[in-house]
């Protein structure tokens, strides 16, 4: 009897152990986006960008940042800029403000955008959200696609459910379900797949998947929704009805994106 119970200890402590080890793989995720009004802000903010924030944030370890613009085809939204920010712990997220702070050189560096005058900020605001990775995909993938970067085609894509229940049978839908196993196997090449944590959306997941151009993207969610996988996945009930909201972003990186 004592060896049994032993033995079970033991079995929790690993469990607990793995299931510890999963949860710390599990990247996190912000994404700024800065809204403009005017070219100046548009022309200030890439500068601090380039030159002072992402050089910071490498002195801090942390790589793979993306920048983006919005496509000339989304409209009144090329006066916005994403930046994408994987963290390996939310304890690095909390404590990227202070360390910046600290941080002479991006003090420096970054003087023009970060003292501005409040009656000439260099954007109109700041919107985040915070994410955590999927169980399926816990470390972001920079994309590896070629070609120019103002014909590739980065599609942000953002799923809004009815409710947490729904939500967390899309959320199922993507790992155990085999969504993104099937993404994978038709080469979108994908960025990340993560839960929103935080955001003005809730329930919300969001990921992003990339291509040369808009034909090889077009053609891609034409062999996605031909797919037996997805014929097979869209039918199962527990599945249905749950996106009540889905909206979608076409971006390309910038020149001094990582990706």
């Amino acid at each position: 009897m004592k060896l049994t119970k032993h033995f079970a200890f033991s079995l929790l402590l690993v469990l607990f152990a793995t299931l510890m080890v999963q949860a710390q793989s599990q990247e996190y995720y912000q994404l700024r986006t800065y809204t403009f009004e005017t070219d100046e802000q548009i022309k200030a903010t890439d500068n601090y960008l380039e030159n002072a924030f992402i050089p910071a944030l490498k002195r801090l370890k942390i790589k793979n940042i993306g920048v983006f613009k919005f496509r000339n085809d989304e409209g009144e939204s090329v006066n916005k800029t994403m930046v994408l920010i994987p963290f390996a712990s939310i304890s690095q997220f909390l404590s990227l403000e202070e360390n910046l702070e600290k941080d002479n050189l991006h003090n420096k560096s970054g003087t023009e955008f970060l003292d501005a005058p409040y009656d000439q900020a260099p954007y109109a605001r700041i919107e985040s959200v915070l994410m955590k990775a999927f169980v399926d995909m816990p470390k972001m993938q920079p994309s590896k696609v070629k070609g120019p970067r103002k014909n590739r085609i980065y599609e942000l894509r953002s799923y809004e459910s009815a409710t947490q229940d729904y939500y967390k049978r899309k959320v199922d839908m993507f790992n155990a379900g085999g969504e993104v196993k099937l993404f994978d196997r038709l080469g979108f090449n994908a960025v990340f797949y993560a839960e929103v944590i935080s955001g003005p959306k809730m329930p919300n997941l969001m990921y992003m998947t990339t291509f040369e151009d808009q034909e090889k993207r077009d053609g891609l969610w034409k062999q996605f929704f031909d797919s037996p996988e997805w014929e097979k996945l869209k039918a199962i009930d527990k599945y249905k009805k749950t996106v009540s909201k889905a909206d979608k972003y076409f971006l390309y990186p910038t020149e001094y994106s990582d990706y």
